[in-house]
């Protein structure tokens, strides 16, 4: 069977602009194993941990503590799953510390 890419998939197809090239790798792996489902959830955590970063710049604490909530309990799950999020992991430790 072929690699699944951003050509024929329109989830990396989608996400190939909108996320960093790690996060952009994760979900390539994820969608090549057949986990589609896990890979929505990763690109989820990204853009929580993003909106999060936007909301601290302007000052909306309260939306970026429920933000960055979110996005924790998803990499919980995620971990479970047993889905390698090392740099997800690094971006939301990141963004927790400036939040505090």
């Amino acid at each position: 069977m072929a690699k699944i890419n951003s050509k024929n998939n329109d989830l990396l197809h989608n996400s190939k602009l909108t996320t960093t090239p790690k996060v952009y790798a994760i979900l390539l792996h994820l969608v090549n194993d057949n986990r589609e489902d896990l890979a929505q959830i990763v690109k989820r955590v990204d853009y929580l941990i993003l909106y999060t970063t936007r909301c601290i710049a302007l000052k909306d604490f309260k939306e970026a503590k429920e933000a960055i909530e979110k996005a924790g309990e998803r990499i919980q799950f995620l971990k479970k799953e047993g889905v390698e999020i090392d740099y997800l992991e690094y971006l939301y430790e990141g963004t927790k510390k400036k939040l505090k």
